[in-house]
């Protein structure tokens, strides 16, 4: 029988547990349409999966009184499960807890979790929603914090990291999410932000609310912290899921391969005519990676950010693929600073977790002006150079149209070890367009001459002269550069052709501590 009490007493505390900060605070987490901490990680998790650690810690904390407020858990769920089968660390920040504050205590169950998925070779989750450094504990608090940057910085690039925020993260709360991988938020409901509103307007005098200064939209759209925006915690919850459909356990493993029944040879003659006849004229280049991919299936990362460029994850012949590709209907798919970051940033994801990578060219340069010279646009137009240059997966380029200048250079052309270079023959390879060339070949001889009609027949001569030369993949293609010119509506087979023959691929880097990329 004492054993019974006993047992019974366990049932009892682990039922206390579940209910985290009580059933009003849970109520309140509820009206503000947030789901609790483990309402989300039953949500995220196969249905029974989840093992549970360190049900019962408690902080430590005898400041203010706060030793006479205690929760089992200390405000953070953490533990393992599966996801499609495949194991997971996850752990969730409990804001009916001391409003999710990070303790000492705190911290350290979330050390334990990320060293056990490095431990194991597994990808972490990090669901978001706390009020910061829970102030009573001081510099302990702090000190958690740097204890859980460390292992970020350990675990980058070893084992997928996601961040889901689904609630408030501030201070040095947002410097977790910013080291990991992918960064979730959800609209009108998290935000994110170093200082506060309040503090802003104190030491600014600046009146701003707490949405314009960190919410969901402004990171997804404007600063580029957040990867995916979605609109409740159960979208975001899909696309978390979706995500890890694409990755690899670890950095040693390649990405799981799944049956395609979408033919590999699959025609589609949209393909042919989608390039427009006039080459200033737009058209939407998702709609190629959609005819080009399995099952019309993409993922996009930064959707409503830096649109002139597209990135994202889709199959080919079941193999997980990162696609990168300038986008003509947004500023002509012309590159600038945050569209330079953003890519630069995804082909060293998919490097590092053997993501094979395909990029799309329509590029008609980089953005001029005083504001990208004075941003860096140099510095930041190198990282992605530098991002292909470095990168030893499979690398298949299409130019589709424009490949203009340094931009050319840039996205993953031949001798930054492009594997493959398949050009369109609707492609334009050339330091620059036929009107600006033209102006720079046979500038004074235009200047010298004072008759309007003869001075625009010549223009208009050495324009079609130059675009001959130019306007085509011919040029590119007889120095090797390009290595094969391809019909558009062959382009879904060839690709996979490609990735094919490079799926045994073997390249290295020289040996070194780590690289010095222009940050």
């Amino acid at each position: 029988m004492a054993n019974q009490d006993k047992i019974n007493e366990l049932i009892e505390k682990r039922a206390v547990a579940r209910l985290g900060g009580g059933e009003k605070r849970i109520e309140s987490q509820h009206n503000k349409g947030k789901l609790t901490a483990r309402e989300r990680i039953e949500m995220f998790l196969d249905e029974g999966s989840f093992e549970e650690f360190d049900m019962f810690v408690t902080h430590r904390c005898t400041n203010f009184g706060l030793e006479k407020t205690k929760f089992l858990g200390d405000g953070v769920v953490t533990g393992h499960g599966t996801v499609d089968g495949r194991v997971v660390y996850v752990f969730s920040q409990d804001f009916t807890v001391f409003g999710g504050s990070l303790s000492e205590t705190f911290a350290q169950k979330i050390c334990k979790v990320m060293d056990m998925a490095m431990k194991v070779g597994a990808p972490v989750i990090g669901i978001n929603d706390s009020g910061g450094a829970r102030i009573q504990e001081g510099v302990t608090s702090l000190a958690g914090y740097a204890e859980i940057f460390q292992r970020n910085i350990m675990a980058s690039g070893v084992i997928p990291q996601i961040s889901a925020v689904f609630g408030p993260c501030a201070g040095g709360a947002v410097y977790s999410p910013a080291l990991t991988d992918f960064v979730m938020m959800t609209d009108k409901t998290s935000y994110m932000f170093v200082t506060g509103p309040k503090v802003v307007k104190t030491v600014t005098g600046e009146d701003i609310s707490t949405e314009d200064l960190g919410g969901a939209s402004v990171h997804a759209s404007k600063s580029g912290v957040s990867h995916f925006l979605a609109e409740d915690e159960q979208e975001g919850i899909l696309i978390l899921r979706k995500l890890l459909t694409y990755l690899p356990q670890n950095n040693l493993e390649e990405p799981p391969v799944t049956p395609c029944s979408d033919p590999i040879d699959r025609i589609d003659d949209i393909l042919n005519d989608i390039i427009p006849e006039n080459p200033n004229h737009p058209y939407n280049v998702k709609d190629v990676i959609y005819s080009l991919v399995d099952s019309q299936e993409f993922l996009e990362v930064h959707r409503n950010y830096a649109k002139n460029i597209i990135v994202g994850f889709a199959k080919f012949n079941g193999v997980p693929t990162g696609i990168i590709a300038n986008q003509p209907n947004y500023l002509a798919g012309v590159l600038d600073i945050e569209a330079s970051r953003k890519a630069a940033r995804f082909v060293r994801f998919c490097d590092a977790f053997n993501i094979q990578i395909l990029t799309l060219v329509d590029v008609p340069g980089f953005l001029p002006g005083s504001g990208q010279e004075y941003g860096g646009i140099i510095i930041h137009g190198a990282k992605l150079m530098f991002a292909y240059g470095e990168a030893t997966v499979p690398k298949i380029t299409v130019t589709l149209r424009k490949s203009y200048g340094g931009a050319h250079d840039v996205m993953s052309c031949k001798q930054l070890r492009g594997d493959f270079n398949y050009a369109w023959p609707t492609a334009e390879i050339a330091v620059m367009g036929a009107a600006g060339a033209i102006e720079v070949l046979e500038g004074r001889t235009l200047a010298g001459m004072t008759d309007p009609e003869e001075k625009a027949k010549l223009k208009m001569e050495k324009e079609a002269e130059y675009k001959e030369k130019f306007a085509n993949p011919y040029q590119a293609a007889a120095y090797g550069y390009i290595d094969d010119i391809i019909e558009p509506r062959n382009s879904r087979f060839r690709i996979i052709r490609g990735f094919e023959s490079l799926s045994t691929k073997k390249l290295s880097n020289p040996p070194k501590k780590h690289s010095n990329i222009p940050l």
